[in-house]
Parts: C-alpha cells; structure tokens; sequence
C-alpha cells in the first residue's frame, strides 16, 4: 500500500487531494502549521496529521505532495529529498490521479470552485457518481473531494504556481480571465499565456467550454480558435458575443422568491435551436446564472440530459465560503464569503443586494497578499457600491513578506463610502457588535483568517439573545 505524505494539508486543495486518496486505498499522512478545519476533516477521514514540521513526520512514506505555500527549505522537504523520497507539487502529481479517466477541468480567475462544485453534484445526481476535486466544501455532498467509481474526474484547474498544467482534460471550461496572482502572474499577458498551455493540454478531440460574458475568456478563445476542437460558448447576453457552432445561453433572467434567479436556457447544436429548459436557482447573483450554463454545457459535451441536470441545478446549495450562511440571530444574517479580487467582491455584493435589497449591508475585508492589493488598488476602491458600510482589515500577507503598505491607504481613496479601517480582527468584531442592527447583512470577505470574526461575532451574539 503506498504512503503519501501532505506538506500543508490543511490547505483546501492537499486536503481535497489526501481525501481522494484515502477513499482510493492509499495511506495518508500530513503536516500544517495548525489544524485547520480542512485537515481535521481528512484526520476524521483515516490521515494521521502533524501539526508542525519536522522530518520525523515522513517516516513510511513513499511520496511527498507539497502546497505551493511550502518552501524549499521546508524541514519535510529537505528530509525528504535527504531520505531520497520524490518530492512533488500538485502539478506533477493530478495528472496521473486523472489517467484513464475523462477529466473535466474548470480553469478561471473567477468561478471555478463553484462551477466545479455544481458539476459534481450535478453529476451525482445524474449516476455518474464522479471522482472530483473542489477548492471548498460541496455543501449537498459535505466533502470537498471523493474518489467515484464513474468515468468522470471534475477537477477545479487551479492556475497558481501554473498547477492546471499537470492535468489531462478531455473538457476543459475557462470561466473568466482577468489579471490575478500578480506575485506569480507579474503582467495579465503571462496569465494569458498560461491559460493557453493549459487549453492545449486537450488532444484533438477534446472539449473547450469558455464564457462568451467574459472579455479575457472571449480573448482566449480568440487565439486558439482555430486549432480544430471542438468549442463551445455559454453567456446570459441575447447575442453571442462570439461565433462558435455550439452555444447555451440564458435568456429572461429574473429574481426568484428562493433569492436566486430563474432562467430559461437555449441551446444551439449544429446551427439549429433546441428545444428550451428552464432553471430555477437558490445561490444568488448573476454569475451563478453564468456558472450554471457552464455546467449544462458540460452535460451537453458528455450527451447527458440538460432537463436532468436543470432539475439538480435547483437543488444546489451552494459551496462553502461562498456566500455561506454562518448564521442568524436576532434578524443579523452573517454570511462568510471567499471573495478576495475586485470581480468577485463586485459580484458577491450585488448577489447581496438582489437577494436583500432593503438591507445594510456590511462588507467586511480582509485584503489578501501585498501584490494583489498595490496591483487592483483601484479596482478595489471601485468594488463596494452595493455594501452600505465597509471594514477594510489589515492586509493577509499569505505566502508574502511583511511590507510597510497598510490597506488604510485603500479607505483613504473612498470617500463615497462610509469606509472604515479597522487593523485587527478582535478589533472589527467589537466593532460590528456595538454597531449591528436588527436586519443587516454582514459579509465577510476573505481568503485568509478573517471567518473567525463570522464565528466570534455570531457566538457574542447568542450570548446576549
């Protein structure tokens, strides 16, 4: 039996790959500075998980995965490589969990942990039982990873570190494709160029799905349209945005009473209409319209039937710290959401304000990495108009150095907003709780460590309910 050993496995995507490997026979094991809530999970799961780093946690393994967080001075890492252990990063290592499978990869700057979310769970649903790999919890299946008996791998083609350049897609889906990751994509031209080594990871015969809404997306397709596969659009615009022979679109998008959207979906095959299949969604905002089409598209590519997947589309709750609901005491609704790029935010909080629109809303955030920070400082300042009152935190350095930038610079250039900068989370929860009122909506976006203000925010107010 081999023994794969995960450096950084309290991380979404080791976790959701050591949890697929369980499932499959293999024995686990891990390590991480702390024991998030991903590795107590694949603890409970069968993973005997370290907390810290020290050589001695490699004893039996076989192979080492490692997190692109973890650096090559790592003591695991300079254990393993001294003990003659092969050392990995994710994208040497999906590939081979993909063989002999069809793998369905979601790439994009935006959506893809979602869209790979619903694809699984629509493929659940239809019998498909897929093996998948998702950036966060699926909340109708409760894992963020499972190893299927089906033909079918979902993967969320994650293109930091250049990690989606391992796999092998027969479909590849591109959601979006803005400048992101600016400490490893420095220009939006080297994101670019990545996206199009990983779309010509497909062989001749295999699947592009792209979002004809999406200007970069639309830019992507233009430079590899003519390489003969087969290429698919999806968008909510009545007119396609680009010529492709096949395209689903949604047309007469409303609100719903369940705070999502219903929709009605066209699809064109071999340049005739077919006949029309209604949606009905309970995740809010628009761009789960969009991710939604990806999915139909996707059950298109496979022949499986677009009213099925529709039906199981209704059901779809949602992914974790996605506009994830923490809970609700006396009428405050705390949500906690991943969004960390000036799209997502833009997006998240008019999914906000279409789902509440008579609420405040607060938008509470914690910007994630210096880079993205300095690099979308505009676009930041730009991305809160929906939210009545902002919190802006002191910048998650992530996997980056302590710098002297402070994100109070970022408050300081929105004076339409009532903005406010509050530096520690102890110090944004005291606030929220001497400010909150009966009816608010609090979202708290992050990619780093600011849920816990969900968490210590909900807990002082039950406490006084």
């Amino acid at each position: 039996m081999i023994h794969v050993h995960f450096i950084g496995i309290g991380g979404s995507g080791l976790s959701a790959i050591a949890r697929l490997l369980l499932e499959s026979g293999y024995t686990v094991s891990g390590s991480d500075r702390i024991l998030t809530p991903f590795a107590e999970q694949v603890r409970k799961a069968g993973a005997t998980v370290y907390v810290g780093h020290h050589p001695r946690n490699l004893t039996g393994a076989d192979w080492v995965v490692r997190s692109s967080a973890i650096a090559d001075d790592n003591p695991e890492v300079e254990g393993a490589r001294h003990a003659g252990i092969p050392v990995y990063k994710r994208a040497d290592f999906l590939g081979r969990l993909m063989e002999e499978k069809t793998g369905i990869a979601i790439a994009g700057t935006h959506g893809k942990t979602t869209t790979t979310a619903m694809t699984a769970w629509v493929l659940s649903e239809l019998g498909r039982d897929p093996s998948f790999i998702a950036g966060g919890v699926v909340n109708n299946l409760g894992v963020n990873a499972h190893a299927g008996k089906g033909k079918v791998f979902v993967i969320e083609a994650d293109e930091y570190d250049n990690m989606f350049l391992g796999l092998k897609p027969q479909i590849a889906v591109v959601t979006s494709l803005e400048h992101d990751h600016p400490d490893f994509f420095p220009t939006l031209d080297t994101m670019f160029q990545a996206f199009e080594k990983f779309v010509n990871l497909l062989p001749a015969d295999g699947t592009l799905i792209v979002c004809a809404d999406d200007p970069g997306a639309v830019a992507l397709l233009a430079r590899v349209k003519k390489d003969g596969r087969n290429l698919v659009s999806y968008g909510v615009h009545n007119e396609m945005t680009i010529n492709t022979s096949l395209w689903v679109q949604a047309r007469d998008v409303k609100p719903n009473e369940r705070g999502g959207f219903d929709f009605t979906t066209i699809t064109n095959v071999a340049g005739k209409t077919s006949t029309s299949v209604k949606v009905s969604l309970q995740v809010p905002g628009q761009h789960n319209v969009r991710n939604a089409l990806a999915v139909l598209a996707v059950v298109g590519a496979l022949g499986l039937s677009r009213r099925k997947a529709a039906q199981a589309l209704a059901e779809f709750t949602g992914t974790g710290r996605r506009f994830e609901l923490r809970g609700e005491v006396n009428g405050i609704r705390i949500f906690d959401d991943y969004a960390h790029h000036p799209t997502e935010i833009k997006a998240t909080l008019a999914g906000a304000r279409a789902r509440f629109p008579q609420a405040r809303i607060w938008a509470v955030w914690q910007p994630h990495t210096y880079s993205r920070t300095k690099t979308l400082f505009l676009d930041f300042v730009r991305a809160f108009k929906d939210a009545n009152e902002v919190v802006v935190t002191e910048v998650y350095a992530a996997r980056e150095p302590q710098e002297d930038f402070t994100s109070a610079e970022i408050v300081s250039a929105m004076p339409n907003l009532s903005a406010h900068y509050i530096k520690t989370l102890p110090e944004v929860t005291e606030y929220l709780l001497k400010n909150l009122q009966p009816g608010d909506v609090v979202l708290v976006l992050s990619a780093g460590d600011a849920d816990q203000v969900s968490t210590d925010v909900l807990k002082e107010l039950q406490k006084g309910s």
